[in-house]
């Protein structure tokens, strides 16, 4: 009975933000068309985060049906699958949609596992190894493996695929592949968290600059590792500003935005669109797990932290009991990734018992906003609504 009620509801709540739209004045929809849909060839100036894994191409496909900017998360994908994701976007839509790579200098190439200590390996299996007995698991004390490099090949079929939009997280591309998607027509998106290193992939010819605000879940977008998670930690109504009067090309803001309030904010200080990523988890196209979502529901905005006791790289996830003991025991971290290639066996079992105590659970600090799972349709059609009648409410304070 429960379960027909929430349905009830959220059908309910999708044909709402629909009739919304349709009744909303062509004016206010259009004041959200800017120019930066004419350049990606979308309706409306919504991206969608690329996000691996949780990414995939059923959500892709759907956003980009909508309205918006679909984009594939093909981070870590062998070739071969990123050829046939992208081929399964394709046959779903016919719209535009960007897939999206990341080019961290300790990602590509990886780095190489055996040049950590065996002291520092110890170290940081001691503390694993509390979590493990507590858990059931096994001890373990073996090095980690260095991962394989998937990303030149994974380029190479993208720009075989000729895919319309390359997205960049994490690194800085170099400006003779950006040449090279270039000369296919295709459109180069690259995320940054700094104007510095906004400017520095610009010089590299990029066409438009996502600005990631430290209110952002998942990755910091930087391309080497900074001293500590506070570097460069920029809120995302300060960044925006700052990084368009310093840039010629379009930036779209990130972060801390999961409503349409937030995109009237964010174009209000000079973007001319916005990148959403923790509220399309919470749709039935994401990858991510049930409990994954229903954790995001749960979680307010004050419950997210900044780590790098996962990946060895900065992330804001939800805050868990992982996370939790991991920074309270002063274990270093390996950098790139290479972290992972010894807690998999953790992060493997809490998926397994759909654990969000001990799963990474990537989310940004709007996830306070996401209050129901629904198709990305109905999130696309929510977030337009919500976006025409902030517009409205604007105008009529003048």
């Amino acid at each position: 009975m429960l379960k027909d009620r929430r349905e009830f509801l959220r059908l309910g709540a999708a044909t709402t933000a629909a009739a919304t739209v349709g009744a909303m004045p062509a004016s206010a929809v259009a004041r959200l068309r800017t120019p930066i849909c004419q350049l990606l060839g979308i309706e409306y100036p919504i991206l969608q985060s690329g996000m691996a894994p949780i990414g995939g191409p059923e959500l892709a496909a759907a956003v980009s049906a909508a309205g918006g900017l679909g984009i594939l998360g093909a981070a870590h994908l062998a070739p071969d699958e990123v050829r046939r994701r992208i081929r399964e976007v394709r046959r779903r839509t016919s719209r535009p949609f960007g897939v999206n790579l990341l080019l961290h200098e300790q990602v590509w190439p990886p780095v190489d596992a055996s040049t950590f200590s065996e002291q520092t390996t110890s170290a940081i299996h001691a503390v694993l190894n509390r979590m493990r007995t507590a858990l059931g698991l096994a001890a373990r004390t073996q090095p980690p493996p260095t991962r394989p490099n998937h990303v030149p090949g994974a380029i190479e079929v993208i720009l075989e695929e000729r895919v319309p939009v390359f997205s960049i997280g994490l690194g800085n591309p170099p400006r003779e592949l950006v040449q090279r998607f270039h000369s296919q027509g295709a459109k180069v998106i690259a995320m940054v968290t700094t104007v510095d290193d906004a400017r520095a992939v610009v010089a590299n010819g990029v066409d438009v600059v996502v600005a990631q605000g430290s209110d952002a879940g998942g990755h910091r977008s930087n391309w080497r590792k900074p001293p500590s998670a506070q570097h460069g930690a920029i809120g995302t109504l300060s960044l925006i500003p700052a990084m368009t009067g310093a840039i010629k090309v379009p930036v779209v803001a990130a972060g801390g935005i999961a409503d349409g309030r937030g995109i009237i904010a964010a174009m209000a200080l000079g973007a001319q669109g916005v990148l959403v990523g923790t509220r399309f988890i919470a749709t039935h196209e994401s990858l991510a797990q049930d409990f994954y979502k229903q954790a995001l529901i749960r979680a307010g905005s004050a419950d997210t932290v900044i780590t790098d006791a996962y990946t060895g790289l900065y992330a804001r996830l939800l805050r868990n009991s992982y996370i939790e003991q991991y920074d309270a025991s002063g274990a270093p971290a390996l950098p790139g990734y290479v972290q992972l290639g010894l807690n998999n066996d953790i992060v493997a079992h809490a998926l397994n018992r759909q654990d969000p105590q001990f799963y990474p659970c990537w989310a940004g600090q709007g996830v306070g906003l996401v209050r129901d799972v629904r198709p990305a349709r109905d999130v696309m059609q929510q977030l337009i609504a919500e976006a025409a009648k902030a517009v409205e409410s604007v105008a009529a304070l003048r």
